[in-house]
């Protein structure tokens, strides 16, 4: 067993580079993937070993990349999109879910499209507007895609290629303010989960914490947090937003009582709104307080000098599970 310390950019770049040996028909397409290996270095090296047919340098053009993909994917391939940065997509949104998300469902069953598309999503790193927004929710409510997102290199590792691997249309969000963050990866043991399924990531009996991509981070710290006044709280990392795969999260809210759900985007309409509704639905008749929500609020995406008040952080957390517990 070969188990290294890779940041969660390098074991995508191993994931990248796995996918690319055992299958021919991987390729990668982007702008600046090949040469610069990616404004984040993900794609870093991989041109120079598998050549420009299969680590394609892209011009600015979204929508072109995302064209591209679906000829070739309708051709046998399985494309690998990397989209520079979350607000570059919309360029491409109406290939995304016009002709992606549909093509399967259009053709009777009879075109599979296998593309992922990479996402570097959210705030943290102080860049400028278009750089740090969190756009899953639009994708996620769109059917016919499948939308992940990881948290650790672990994780992304074993996702990348299982979402490669995977027959549907993936959008595969990576939170980029995590992508230098250390962890255990195992590069030769295949994973034993399945792509589509949450986890439990601490366990707890006091209260629910649901999170997923970069806040996973931010609950976890908050959890520690907590322990040290006395609070258990159990961390869902969700790791797939469709499907969602809330059975943990029932189990969960049914021993704690208690639910807060955490994310970087908006809370007006996001993904928080649909998973408060759901454990209200299935766990009613559990819970002590209302299903309660930690977002960014409800305007654009700000400068880099206030971005620290917009993202949800440690304290907002834990003032969350206050309010909850005192309710």
């Amino acid at each position: 067993m070969m188990t290294e310390t890779l940041t969660l950019g390098k074991a995508l770049n191993h994931g990248l580079r796995r996918a690319l040996e055992n299958d021919p028909k991987v390729v990668i397409m982007g702008e600046d993937v090949g040469k610069l290996g990616g404004v984040f270095r993900i794609t870093d090296g991989l041109q120079k070993d598998f050549g420009e047919d299969r680590v394609i340098d892209t011009p600015l053009a979204e929508a072109g990349i995302i064209g591209t993909a679906v000829g070739l994917a309708i051709r046998g391939y399985r494309p690998v999109c990397e989209i520079q940065f979350d607000g570059f997509v919309f360029p491409a949104y109406n290939q995304i879910v016009a002709q992606v998300a549909k093509m399967y469902y259009r053709s009777l069953g009879n075109v599979r499209l296998p593309i992922v598309i990479r996402i570097p999503y959210g705030g943290g790193i102080g860049a400028v507007e278009h750089h740090s927004e969190s756009p899953e929710a639009y994708f996620a409510h769109t059917p016919g895609l499948k939308v992940v997102t990881c948290s650790n290199p672990a994780d992304a590792y074993a996702m990348i290629q299982q979402s490669i691997n995977s027959d549907d249309p993936i959008v595969f969000f990576e939170p980029k303010r995590r992508y230098w963050e250390k962890g255990a990866v195992d590069l030769d043991t295949p994973s034993t989960f399945p792509l589509h399924a949450s986890r439990v990531a601490r366990e707890g009996s006091d209260a629910t914490v649901i999170a997923y991509g970069p806040m996973v981070r931010t609950a976890l710290d908050a959890a520690q947090a907590a322990a040290e006044d006395g609070r258990t709280l159990e961390v869902i990392d969700l790791r797939t937003l469709s499907p969602l795969d809330l059975g943990p999260v029932y189990d969960s809210v049914r021993k704690t009582g208690r639910a807060v759900v955490v994310h970087e985007a908006p809370g007006n309409l996001g993904l928080g709104a649909e998973i408060a509704a759901r454990i209200t639905e299935e766990c009613f008749y559990s819970l002590e307080a209302p299903v309660l929500r930690v977002t960014g609020f409800d305007v654009p995406y700000p400068s880099a000098r206030v971005e620290e008040e917009y993202l949800p952080d440690l304290d907002r957390v834990l003032d969350a599970i206050d309010r909850s517990l005192g309710w």
